[in-house]
């Protein structure tokens, strides 16, 4: 169970049904996070010691599992 854990899975019982953010790995929700709190990428990436084009792509790969298509909604649904 561990293995999973520092992989970045969660157990099953771990989950929640109504959680927006429950199908993204934890990097992406951490940058889901940043950008909803009005942080570019350029600034998330610097928090996080990554590239503003790999935040993109975190971003890019984040929106369809949470439904949105802007940073905005990442607002709306609660996130920021």
């Amino acid at each position: 169970m561990s293995e999973l854990t520092a992989l970045g899975e969660r157990p099953m019982l771990d989950r929640v049904a109504d959680d927006p953010l429950k199908d993204l790995t934890p990097q992406e929700v951490q940058v889901v996070r940043l950008a909803a709190a009005g942080l570019s990428n350029k600034e998330i990436g610097a928090q996080l010691f990554l590239s503003p084009r790999t935040i993109g792509h975190h971003l890019y790969r984040a929106y369809p599992k949470l439904g949105v298509t802007r940073r905005i909604e990442l607002v709306q649904l609660g996130l920021g």
